[in-house]
Parts: C-alpha cells; sequence; structure tokens
C-alpha cells in the first residue's frame, strides 16, 4: 500500500481516533482524516478522495454498519477498501460485517503490530481479487 494514500478514520471516541492515527503515521500513512459518526463520515467520503475506510461499528448516528452497507450501496465508493475496527468480537457481528462486504475485521484493543498485519491482509487480498 502507498504511505501517500488518503484514509478515513470514524470512531465517536477522539482518543481512539487519535491512537489509530499516530499508528497510521507510525506504519508511514499521513495522510488521515476523522470523522466521529456514520453520519459525518458519509458525506466526506462522498465528496472527498479517500482510498481507505477505517471505522469503528458501535457509534451514536449512522453506526459502522450501516457506514459500511452505504458504502457498498453506492456505485462511486463500492469498491472502497473497509477496516472494521471495534470491540465487537462476537461471531454474529463479524458475520454481519463480512456478509456487508467489510475488507478485514480487527478486535480493540491491538498493537501497531496487529494493525498492520490487517492493513496488509487487506491491501494483499485486494491486489488479488
Amino acid at each position: 500500500m502507498r504511505p501517500d494514500i488518503n484514509i478515513l478514520v470514524v470512531d465517536d471516541f477522539s482518543m481512539m481516533r487519535r491512537i489509530i492515527r499516530k499508528l497510521l503515521r507510525e506504519l508511514g500513512y499521513m495522510n488521515v482524516a476523522e470523522a466521529e459518526d456514520g453520519n459525518t463520515a458519509l458525506p466526506m467520503l462522498e465528496s472527498g478522495d479517500f482510498d481507505f475506510l477505517i471505522t469503528d461499528w458501535d457509534m451514536p448516528g449512522m453506526a459502522g454498519i450501516e457506514l459500511l452497507r452505504a458504502v457498498r450501496d453506492d456505485p462511486e465508493l463500492s469498491d472502497l477498501p473497509v477496516l472494521m475496527v471495534t470491540s465487537e468480537s462476537r461471531r454474529e457481528y463479524v458475520l454481519a460485517a463480512e456478509a456487508a462486504g467489510v475488507d478485514g475485521y480487527m478486535v480493540k484493543p491491538f498493537t501497531l503490530d496487529a494493525l498492520r498485519d490487517h492493513v496488509d491482509r487487506v491491501f494483499g487480498s485486494l491486489a488479488v481479487a
């Protein structure tokens, strides 16, 4: 994955957004924008030039799963790689995210290495597809 890609991080907790942004910067990704929920993120995605979406599941307004579905339903955004980063580890959540078209699913808390592995897997699987 190119380090100059534009990434949108969506999480209702500002501290989590800052943590993910810091970790992405440690991985060399400097173009990171933030949104606090899906209602804020979707217009940004529709009007912006984002290459990758990292979203939480549990958020007020529009939850991450709803954002994922909206992205997949939009012809302009449907190919956008999406990594779900959430505290929801139950199987039914993972299966619902997979059914909605998520590219990767990572459970909080996580390490820098785990984030690197998941990002690499998302983009590695897209290169094969």
